[in-house]
């Protein structure tokens, strides 16, 4: 597949992200890694802060992880002289960056290390004036001004996102948008992980079980969960709510305080980080998804999906486009929305459900698996190495 482009072995791809946490991006390249053709491509990783959770994880695929030791909002300029001497070192085909900061810090690296193609990487949509950190605002606009100069191409994972950057000035001639894959045969209906997790929470199995997969953070907007899913709670005695989460637990007094005030503290089941989402996923009647902002491709609505089970989200990114008809969408910050789009789904019955849960499966089958997200990947850095070396080849004129 590659020995056209490199004939001395695979086309060296070196990714660098803000840090190696559970986040989206973060779970995005782990799974991209996973499922690369090991023959065609090697992948480093290098994260910007000290590595999180996943560093392990990448490293265990045989993928090499290394650090910058950078501290989070405290610009370092040995950071950036290090990436600098690690890429004039290992003389990657293609550097990828994900997300703002690693853009900003990969490109102006990439640069100063000597001409090789450069990706950069979009995973958000808007940016929230009021809670969005205002150097990552002023990252982002200076990000606009760079797009012409630094990158070959910008990979978004969505639509809506692609189209908000360039109207914040990116370059919209080099975008490329490739949706978040899933993994199909870990992501699937699971009657035993249903009766499992129900029976480990306490949930009959007859209880209408929603549930929602998100760190705590303003922009996922789990207060307006709690007060859809009080309102929900007070006409329907049989549904009960799961969230997990980095801080979705007891401990989490914000949290705590908002469900106690419902008067349905039992309804509730707080979980904490998980790392079986599949099982949970499966064990759901419906999944949620109640975010404000920001949402490029929230994975959570691909992973529920995946385990046949519809979903209700808000109106963020590109969640009308992943969800389509196989479940319903709601506009942002309005809880009586979210309850009623819950009600429909619960009018509906079982049966019905069933089948917009197998629809949604087909649909994530259909434009979302993983192996095919990998392989849109690997052609635009095949595309770019092709290109890169008919540029070194070309005679001077």
């Amino acid at each position: 597949m590659t020995a056209d482009v490199c004939p001395n072995g695979p086309l060296e791809v070196v990714h660098v992200i803000s840090g190696l946490s559970t986040g989206g991006a973060e779970m995005a390249l782990y799974k991209l890694l996973q499922g690369s053709n090991r023959r065609g491509f090697s992948h480093r990783v290098v994260s910007m802060l000290t590595p999180g959770p996943l560093a392990e994880k990448m490293r265990a695929l045989g993928v090499s992880v290394e650090s910058l030791d950078m501290r989070r909002g405290i610009p370092n300029p040995r950071g950036l002289i290090s990436l600098v001497k690690l890429l004039r070192r290992t003389r990657p085909n293609i550097v990828q960056c994900w997300m703002y900061h690693a853009d900003l810090l990969g490109g102006l690296a990439a640069r100063m290390a000597g001409r090789m193609p450069l990706l950069w990487g979009i995973r958000n949509s808007t940016l929230d004036a009021k809670t969005s950190k205002r150097t990552t605002i002023q990252v982002v606009r200076l990000c606009a001004r760079l797009s012409r100069l630094l990158p070959s191409r910008i990979i978004c994972c969505s639509k809506e996102a692609m189209r908000i950057h360039i109207d914040l000035g990116y370059a919209a001639q080099k975008f490329v948008v490739i949706p978040n894959g899933f993994d199909l045969d870990l992501f699937k209906p699971d009657p035993a992980a249903r009766r499992e997790v129900r029976g480990e929470l306490g949930v009959r199995d007859d209880a209408i079980l929603i549930g929602l997969g998100a760190r705590f953070d303003p922009q996922k907007d789990h207060l307006n969960f709690v007060e859809a899913a009080s309102v929900l709670a007070a006409r329907h005695a049989n549904v009960e709510f799961v969230l997990w989460g980095d801080e979705i637990t007891w401990d989490n007094h914000i949290l705590a305080d908002a469900i106690a005030k419902s008067g349905f503290g039992a309804r509730f089941h707080l979980l904490g980080w998980r790392g079986d989402t599949s099982r949970l996923s499966a064990a759901l009647d419906i999944g949620a998804l109640s975010s404000a902002y920001g949402e490029a491709f929230p994975n959570v609505l691909g992973e529920i999906m995946a385990c046949g089970v519809p979903c209700v989200a808000t109106n963020v990114g590109d969640s009308a486009l992943i969800i389509a008809d196989t479940g319903r969408v709601v506009p942002i910050r309005d809880s009586q929305a979210l309850t009623s789009g819950w009600e429909e789904l619960i009018s509906i019955g079982p049966d019905k459900r069933a089948d917009l849960g197998a629809a949604a499966r087909r649909r994530v089958q259909a434009h979302f698996k993983l192996s095919d997200v990998v392989s849109r990947y690997e052609t635009v850095y095949l595309d770019l190495a092709r290109r890169d070396l008919n540029i070194a080849n070309a005679p001077n004129r």
